[in-house]
């Protein structure tokens, strides 16, 4: 047995299967961000802007500064959940994209069962956790109810996930613009303000809010749980092969609403800390397309629930920087955007080139060096 493993890794130029596969989840999508800045400074040129200028603000922006970098780990403290809400889901073989959705309810949420416990005089030792419980339930239930439909009914939930983020999206705003409206929020329709008693405050020597801690401890979490238990194994041999699973007797049902549950989990706490350390409210701000850029971080990061984090500050930067760039440059604001638009779909043509790269493919018996 050792010389056959031994042989198998001669015949791949000495990598092991496990070698070759972290090489390519490292030097891939490393490849994509630079194919993907190369194209944005191609269409840079073509606006009369220089690349270099441009790329020079985004580190200024994201990093250049204490205030950059902590305004960076501002925006990044969302994208680490939602990112983590498409990353689990992934490693079941499903393709969820309805972490906005459950963000924007789990806000709502925690922001409506809030009005109850202020108007009550409840404790924020109580009152905080309840909101997120009901933030994070709502959220699990939400993107479980897609898990459900794929399982149980068929229903492809990519198309499912996305319209349930509609629906969502839809009900928060029939109670913000009607029985759950502030009757001060004159100008943009918003629950009653949780108050200052119940908002989260920044971490010790930061202004950067507890929600970042919460997904770097979440993050690291959910690998163990992927990596290192049971039901992980059993998750990714139910993504690699459902009947295999099903034929060795894997509750597959069960595991599938399980991982979408935590997705929406994830997504739900991240409305929490939105509603919690941002706005003091539900409104129309939750909506701000975090869900969806978490696609995006997932994508990068291989759904490496601990890749997850600094792929989140990467597209944090670019978030911070995106005024900045806006002022010096006279561009608008949506230029990052259309950078993170690239990212994707070069991402997406990376993926072809998985298994097939030159140097680490195996050898034939044949080839002589």
């Amino acid at each position: 047995m050792t010389a056959v493993l031994a042989s198998s890794s001669i015949e791949r130029g000495g990598f092991s299967p496990r070698t070759i596969r972290m090489i390519e989840a490292v030097i891939i999508p490393l490849g994509a961000l630079v194919a993907s800045a190369a194209l944005f400074s191609i269409f840079l040129l073509f606006l009369g802007k220089s690349p270099v200028t441009f790329f020079n603000l985004i580190w200024t922006g994201g990093f250049g500064s204490s205030f950059s970098i902590q305004n960076t780990l501002q925006r990044a403290a969302p994208l680490i959940l939602t990112g983590l809400a498409f990353a689990i889901p992934a490693r079941i073989g499903l393709t969820l994209i309805g972490a906005e959705g459950a963000l924007v309810l789990g806000g709502f949420s925690a922001a409506a069962i809030a009005i109850p416990l202020v108007r009550g005089g409840w404790t924020p030792w109580i009152g905080l956790p309840i909101m997120a419980i009901a933030a994070m339930l709502v959220g699990a239930f939400w993107i479980g109810l897609a898990g459900w439909l794929r399982h149980y009914r068929g229903v492809n939930e990519t198309i499912s996930s996305l319209l349930l983020s509609y629906i969502a999206i839809a009900i928060m705003n029939f109670f913000v613009e009607g029985a759950l409206r502030d009757p001060a929020s004159a100008n943009k329709p918003s629950t009653m303000p949780i108050g200052d008693a119940y908002r989260i405050g920044p971490m010790p020597g930061t202004s950067v809010h507890w929600g970042l801690a919460a997904g770097i401890v979440l993050a690291a979490i959910l690998w163990l749980l992927m990596s290192r238990t049971t039901f992980g194994f059993a998750a990714r041999m139910t993504g690699g092969n459902v009947r295999a699973a099903q034929a060795q007797g894997l509750p597959v049902g069960f595991l599938v609403v399980a991982c979408c549950a935590i997705a929406g989990a994830c997504a739900g706490l991240a409305g929490f800390f939105e509603v919690a350390a941002i706005h003091g409210q539900a409104n129309a701000s939750l909506v701000a397309g975090y869900g969806f850029t978490g696609i995006l971080v997932a994508f990068l990061a291989r759904q490496n629930p601990l890749a997850v984090v600094p792929v989140a500050i990467l597209f944090g930067a670019l978030a911070a920087a995106g005024g900045l760039v806006q002022r010096r440059m006279a561009m608008p604001d949506a230029t990052v955007l259309v950078l993170q638009g690239m990212i994707f779909v070069v991402l997406l043509v990376s993926e072809t080139f998985y298994g097939r790269i030159p140097f680490l493919q195996p050898k034939r018996a044949g080839d002589r060096s």
